[in-house]
């Protein structure tokens, strides 16, 4: 797995208009790690594509009349079978992050790349999503001088739950050794 131009090669791509610019001189050195399934706590089809690229049609599901008009992105999106979408250049700054803060330092998607994984806070990921995660996550910090690897519920922990409670910090860690 190699980057080039801001991307991973090998992986497929669908591009998001939700992302800008980064800060000039802002150093990405820090992982976010989120969990999204749309509808809610369902996995498969197209709804995080489509939401992460403003095609999402309120009118497929009840909850997608909430949630339709977010302008919402992350780098990456991977899949319970381990299929991995970018959808943004690491180099630019996807929305992912929200209002957020690391260690005093606020605004968390001028420095960061976010990861989706395809789950919910109430069952346990694959082991595949694990294995991905982490080899994408070597890869990363052989790019970038990632010193932080946080959920999205510590950079925002009175709005977001993210990854989770079934997210098995251990293992995941473990892996990338």
């Amino acid at each position: 797995m190699k980057i080039q131009r801001g991307f991973l090669t090998d992986t497929q791509v669908i591009v998001s208009p939700y992302f800008n610019e980064r800060p000039i001189g802002e150093m990405i050195n820090m992982l976010v790690i989120h969990n999204i399934s749309l509808p809610p706590n369902q996995y498969g089809g197209p709804y995080v594509s489509q939401l992460f690229t403003g095609k999402l049609d309120p009118n497929e599901h009840e909850y997608f009349k909430t949630i339709y008009q977010f302008e919402v992105s992350s780098h990456l999106f991977i899949r319970r079978n381990g299929e991995v979408i970018q959808y943004v250049s690491f180099d630019k700054r996807a929305w992912h992050a929200g209002k957020s803060s690391f260690q005093g330092r606020d605004n968390c998607n001028d420095y960061s790349i976010g990861i989706e994984l395809e789950g919910s806070d109430f069952e346990p990921f694959p082991l595949i999503q694990y294995t991905k995660l982490a080899e994408i996550t070597r890869c990363l910090k052989n790019y970038y001088p990632i010193e932080s690897i946080v959920g999205h519920s510590d950079i925002a922990p009175v709005r977001k739950t993210d990854p989770g409670p079934y997210f098995d910090w251990p293992v995941y860690l473990s892996s990338l050794k």
